[in-house]
């Protein structure tokens, strides 16, 4: 019987849902490394308008030491 269109056992949410969590965790950690590596790269690193170019120079000249 049903009660207010309720069911005596709670409709499953996570389990279905655990390939898009996947995917979404890798999705985002690809995107990640591959913004990393072009933040890093030798054509954007000196350039003025990266946001990150004063930290990549400071890991760099501590690398040097």
């Amino acid at each position: 019987m049903a009660f207010l269109g309720l069911r005596k056992w709670p409709t499953p949410v996570a389990r279905p849902l655990w390939a898009f969590v996947a995917a979404t965790s890798v999705t985002v950690y690809l995107v990640s490394s591959i913004q990393e590596m072009g933040i890093k790269s030798d054509t954007y690193k000196n350039d003025p308008r990266n946001p990150y170019a004063e930290k990549i120079a400071r890991q760099e000249k501590a690398a040097h030491h």
